[in-house]
């Protein structure tokens, strides 16, 4: 990554534990819909979790995708237009709701961004609501190069 690009954060917070039949259906789409992201035009990169530490950094029953974009318009497109927007319907019988879930930010360094630096970006959007070092579809922020 030499140029900018948009990095996301998405956490839900699970009701049930993963390998509960209550997730049965979520867990079995897992793969296709990543699949289905890493395919999409504009996707660049996905978090996979390393190690176990960086899969709970936000707590047991929570779960992690970060992923890096071109842009805007392409991760919404595979997040509001694709099979992904079906699996969306039904996360209030997986999840909690949570107040802040998700961020956006322009990502300017050659490596992908750390699960830290996600948690501090959904910090910032929580605290100090949209603006440039943190944001979402709602109120997005132009890209700074």
């Amino acid at each position: 990554m030499s140029h900018a690009v948009l990095a996301q954060l998405n956490i839900a917070h699970l009701r049930y534990p993963l390998e509960s039949p209550q997730l049965s259906e979520f867990v079995a789409n897992l793969d296709r819909i990543n699949q289905l992201a890493e395919t999409s035009a504009g996707f660049i990169w996905r978090f996979t979790g390393d190690t176990e530490a960086e899969q709970r950094v936000f707590g047991d029953n929570i779960i992690v995708n970060l992923s890096t974009w071109t842009d805007v318009k392409s991760l919404h497109r595979f997040v509001y237009r694709s099979d992904h927007t079906g699996i969306m319907k039904k996360r209030a019988e997986w999840f909690v709701p949570m107040e802040v879930s998700n961020v956006l930010w322009w990502h300017l360094q050659a490596e992908p961004p750390s699960i830290e630096e996600a948690k501090n970006r959904l910090n910032l959007l929580a605290e100090h609501g949209a603006h440039g070092d943190a944001f979402n579809f709602r109120h997005q922020w132009p890209c700074p190069v």
